[in-house]
């Protein structure tokens, strides 16, 4: 016998206006900020200049657009690259969307929330889907479990600290 607390919405007929406003809005303050992180960078620089008078560091394109899982779905990104033209290279990693990101610490923080309040690990994706919508194709039950092997490892490095440093004592 199984109790299933998943409740199957099904898949929706059409697109919720909303939530297409809410991705595309998102997508669009994403990107600016996105842009402006290379910006800020490139100021750094402005006075550098290679031995024929040309910047030194550039612009020089963008990563492969990748998608991020947010709390609205699914949102592309196209990081901008920089490089320098001569020298020592210059690298530059996105904070907002580092790489190999594939969804927002907000939503990475709901999935041991979902499992805790007693989604278990096969109904996760159906849970997840009904919050982010049919985007959550990536958090199965695989993630969940690769992050409850990842939780037990930090349980067990808790368990096995030091406890001979300094402590307060009422």
């Amino acid at each position: 016998m199984t109790n299933n607390t998943v409740i199957n919405l099904g898949t929706p007929e059409g697109i919720d206006p909303l939530t297409e406003l809410l991705r595309s809005g998102a997508k669009q303050l994403i990107t600016e900020a996105v842009q402006v992180e290379p910006d800020e960078l490139m100021t750094h620089y402005d006075d550098q200049k290679t031995a024929d008078v040309r910047q030194h560091v550039v612009r020089s394109g963008h990563h492969p657009e990748r998608e991020i899982i947010i709390g609205v779905g699914k949102v592309s990104v196209e990081v901008p690259n920089i490089r320098s033209r001569e020298g020592e290279p210059e690298s530059f990693q996105s904070l907002i969307a580092p790489p190999y990101i594939r969804r927002t610490a907000t939503l990475d923080a709901a999935i041991p929330w979902l499992y805790l309040k007693g989604v278990s690990s096969g109904q996760m994706q159906s849970a997840l889907e009904a919050i982010v919508g049919l985007e959550a194709k990536g958090l199965s039950a695989n993630v969940v479990g690769r992050l409850k092997r990842q939780w037990e490892a930090t349980y067990k490095q808790w368990c096995t600290r030091s406890v001979s440093d300094e402590w307060v004592y009422i």
